[in-house]
C-alpha cells in the first residue's frame, strides 16, 4: 500500500522540482511576473524532463511541457500516475511558495 502525500511532502516535491527558478530568475521574480510569463519561467526551469528519488525520499518526476510535477513515496509512472501539480496549478503553487507578485493583479495587498 502506498503512503498517501501529506501537505508538507507535495511543498517538499514542488521545491524540489522548481528550486531553480528562484536561482535563474530571482530578480525578474521578485519584481512580479504575470501569469503568462511565469508559465514561460517553470516550463524553463523544469526543463524536458526530470526527476530525483532514493531510499526514504519522495520519488519525483517533473517536465516543463503542461508544467507537470509528479511525486509519491513509490516510484513514479509519469505515464500512469497523475500529476500532483499541473498546468495552472503549478502556476498558483509558485505564486504561493514563493509570494510572487503579479503586476497585473491591481487589488491592494491585505496587511
Amino acid at each position: 500500500m502506498t503512503r498517501p502525500l501529506t501537505h508538507a511532502d507535495k511543498l517538499a516535491a514542488f521545491t524540489a522540482a522548481t528550486r531553480s527558478l528562484i536561482h535563474w530568475y530571482g530578480e525578474e521574480i521578485a519584481a512580479g511576473v504575470t501569469d503568462a510569463r511565469l508559465e514561460e519561467l517553470l516550463g524553463q526551469a523544469l526543463g524536458i524532463f526530470g526527476g530525483s528519488g532514493g531510499p526514504n525520499q519522495i520519488s519525483l518526476a517533473f517536465q516543463g511541457a503542461g508544467l507537470k510535477i509528479w511525486a509519491c513515496w513509490e516510484t513514479v509512472n509519469n505515464v500512469t500516475d497523475k500529476p500532483i501539480f499541473q498546468g495552472k496549478a503549478t502556476v498558483k503553487m509558485a505564486r504561493e511558495v514563493y509570494n510572487i507578485p503579479d503586476p497585473s493583479n491591481r487589488q491592494l495587498k491585505l496587511l
